[in-house]
């Protein structure tokens, strides 16, 4: 039985729409609505934020925010290590999906030997770096910070000094990078990225997996197919992206898109996936209640995270 113990990440900073900080306590909402006592269970640390900077005027264009990105990355990355070297499962519950990047510099700092890999449940591809980025939100770069690329190849922006320092500093948190190879990512449901994502995925030949496929193989086959191409890594994080769930369901989600999982398949998937032993974190994330009527999307990340500890108890 794992010890598991809950990391609340309510920073939003890395988002373009406001309102994911808000996320955290959505998710709560709905727990208790559930008539659940599941917060109460499990011992749980929330990180504090730099949310503040959402009020000033914007000094990085292409990375937004990225000074307090740093400080955010300091802390999540710190208490991922230190919760993993206490011999505690963690489960993220963060606001926007940048400080994914953090999640896993803690893990690697917790064991700086494991070849970890990224399963990456997301509409989006997150590859973008400060040179390449169309919208300059960080929550579209937490993997390009991973794999330690900048995809200079494609830059269509200059970046000033400062923000370099800044982007050097995300990537090489805990003195390790790159933190994950290229290869040993998988995406699962990523259907809506830009062409200088695609040179990424291409070129280091990135496992893609389409919503098409998860529902023609079923949950069960996925699984064990990601799992044997993940067969040399010796740890396993996953990262679930509400936007992965189709448009249709993902309302109170910032950027949803549209042929996308049911919550049905990303509740099987995810659950198959915990039976695993390398699987080492999971993290929910980009929940969004400013734009949800019912709190739907929290409820539907609730039912999918209880379901997840459920197996995990009784792994």
């Amino acid at each position: 039985m794992k010890n598991i113990k809950l990391i609340e990440v309510p920073s939003e900073i890395g988002a373009g729409t406001r309102g994911a900080s808000m996320g955290v306590d959505a998710i709560k909402i709905a727990a208790l609505d559930f008539m659940s006592n599941f917060f109460i269970h499990f011992p749980s640390e929330k990180i504090p934020t730099e949310n503040k900077l959402l009020y000033e005027p914007i000094e990085s264009p292409y990375a937004k925010r990225i000074k307090g990105m740093v400080t955010v990355y300091d802390r999540v990355s710190k208490a991922v290590c230190d919760a993993m070297k206490n011999n505690f499962f963690p489960i993220l519950l963060s606001g926007d999906h940048s400080t994914a990047g953090a999640t896993i510099a803690g893990i690697k700092m917790a064991k700086p030997k494991s070849k970890l890999g990224v399963i990456w449940i997301d509409a989006h591809a997150d590859l973008h770096t400060p040179y390449t980025t169309p919208s300059g939100n960080l929550h579209g770069m937490p993997l390009a910070i991973s794999i330690n690329k900048d995809n200079q190849e494609c830059a269509v922006h200059e970046v000033d000094e400062t923000t370099v320092k800044h982007w050097d500093s995300l990537k090489n948190i805990g003195k390790i990078a790159p933190k994950v190879l290229p290869e040993d990512i998988v995406f699962i449901s990523l259907r809506d990225y830009e062409k200088e994502e695609k040179h990424l995925i291409e070129k280091y030949d990135m496992k893609v997996i389409s919503t098409k496929e998860v529902r023609n193989k079923g949950a069960e086959n996925i699984v064990r197919a990601v799992l044997r191409y993940l067969s040399d890594c010796t740890d396993i994080y996953i990262s679930f992206d509400v936007d992965s769930l189709d448009a249709s369901i993902s309302k109170g989600t910032g950027t949803p898109v549209s042929n996308g999982l049911k919550e049905r398949e990303a509740e099987d998937l995810i659950s198959k996936f915990m039976q695993n032993r390398k699987v080492c974190c999971f993290e929910i994330t980009e929940v969004n209640p400013t734009l949800d009527k019912e709190n739907l999307m929290a409820e539907i990340a609730f039912n999918i995270m209880q379901r997840s500890v459920n197996v995990l108890m009784m792994s």
